[in-house]
């Protein structure tokens, strides 16, 4: 590659002579020779020629002189080196100079044998100059590639102990809701069958015992009653107290058993265990069935009252979903939002509790022709922006150690929307006011549309 070489001087016959003295290695493409006569017009070459290697400036010149140009130099150009050529060659002049940061000094008459040898001099500093930034360029684009493929392994290894946890998580949660549906449905059907025995035959107990009191009617009507062993029997028995109670006994056994019937379908519906597959459900018989098996936790407690359950359904048709699957996001959100309430709660004294209850507000809508919308929110704490942005972590969980295992909302999650290609999230607002868990899920998951709210 040729040198290019920058000649700043105001003497207008600088440029032939230049060129003459040069023509050789000019010809030859040793050197590219470029010419300006003041420092503005050489700051200007420069910005053309940014490669330039070499400046040779005169320090007296209209516009701007070399001094100033040497500092103008220092600052945009680090790699080109100035040699100041000048008539003033006193001591004075040649340390102002190099203190401006000229490389080397000659003085006029310009002896063009220093000149070239001083250029060649010049021009190896320059290259060895560029060459060493040529390798901390080239160190630095190693040093970069390196620090982004570790990087790149860092990020990798990041997402891969993302899936890691969550495969963890869906193995714990799916044996644990698997155990859970398979306890449930194994309850149910031990329960269903001595009920049915039950409820089926109280229909024939009902009978027999309108007959066995019609026959003692009959048996009165006669006068069998007037034996006075069967007169101390009636008294004793207090016939008259059976007649009336005997009836009601039976219809409280019925209800009693009808009740426990609709708990057995409950705990199946929940269960799910015959319906793996994406089928339409109603999705109100699942929150419904879910309440039902958290009514124990709902109940008052010596120090506190109930907590309420408010359910406002909308008008849904049947969503295609995973029924079982569905039913435990329902039951990890009602959940969370008794354990929240509880948690409240003990900070609260009795009269506060009872002056604003403890409530979870279930609620159902359209959100559009193509989706719907399910809300569980309660009035407790609420929850902080902090805990929002880990909320569905697996393994992340504010519960103390051996009451949360932190996948929960995770698998939630996961089911919302991996599986039915749906939204999960949370709106809290803290200060008391509580924390509300949307979710949105399409009614068809075999032609999943845009979601439009409105």
């Amino acid at each position: 590659m040729s040198a290019k070489i920058l000649f700043v001087d105001d003497e207008p016959d600088l440029e032939s002579l230049i060129s003459q003295k040069f023509r050789k290695k000019i010809r030859a493409e040793e050197y590219q020779v470029f010419f300006a006569y003041n420092g503005v017009e050489a700051l200007a070459k420069l910005q053309e020629q940014p490669d330039i290697d070499i400046v040779l400036t005169d320090i007296n010149m209209p516009v701007m002189d070399g001094i100033v140009l040497l500092g103008e130099l220092n600052q945009i150009a680090s790699l080109v080196k100035t040699i100041v050529i000048s008539a003033y060659g006193d001591l004075g002049n040649i340390r102002k100079a190099m203190n401006a940061g000229a490389f080397d000094f000659l003085t006029k008459p310009i002896n063009f044998q220093d000149l070239e040898i001083t250029i060649n001099k010049t021009l190896s500093h320059v290259q060895q100059l560029k060459e060493n930034e040529r390798s901390r360029q080239e160190r630095e684009e190693k040093l970069q590639q390196s620090e982004a493929r570790e990087r790149e392994k860092a990020i990798q290894l990041e997402i891969a102990l993302q899936n890691l946890q969550r495969t963890q998580a869906q193995l714990i949660q799916t044996e644990k809701m698997s155990s859970l549906g398979q306890l449930i449905a194994g309850i149910a059907h031990e329960i269903n069958n001595p009920v049915n025995f039950i409820y089926g035959n109280l229909t024939y107990v009902n009978e027999y015992t309108q007959q066995l009191l019609g026959l003692i009617n009959l048996y009165e009507q006669h006068g069998a009653h007037n034996h006075p062993e069967i007169e101390v029997l009636i008294k004793n028995i207090e016939l008259e107290f059976i007649r009336e109670d005997l009836p009601k006994m039976l219809s409280s056994m019925k209800i009693g058993a009808e009740r426990i019937r609709q708990i057995v379908l409950t705990l199946r519906n929940f269960s799910r265990l015959d319906e793996a597959e994406m089928k339409p459900v109603n999705i109100h018989d699942g929150i419904d069935s879910t309440i039902v098996i958290l009514q124990s936790r709902l109940k008052p407690k010596p120090d506190c009252p109930p907590i309420q359950i408010i359910q406002e359904y909308g008008d849904l048709p049947k969503i295609e979903c995973y029924a079982s699957q569905l039913n435990q996001v329902f039951m990890n959100l009602l959940s969370n939002a008794i354990d929240g309430l509880n948690y409240y709660d003990k900070k609260r004294s009795l009269e506060q509790i009872k002056n604003d209850p403890s409530t979870i507000t279930i609620r159902t809508s359209m959100l559009n022709d193509n989706w719907v919308r399910i809300s569980v929110k309660d009035n407790g704490l609420g929850i902080t922006s902090d805990v929002r942005t880990h909320l569905f972590s697996p393994f992340f969980t504010t519960k103390p150690v051996g009451q949360g295992t932190g996948l929960g909302l995770s698998i939630s999650y996961q089911i919302v929307v991996d599986k039915h290609g749906g939204d999960l999230r949370c709106l809290s607002q803290p200060a008391d006011r509580g924390a509300e868990f949307v979710i949105e899920i399409p009614i068809r998951q075999r032609a999943q549309v845009k979601r439009e709210a409105t």
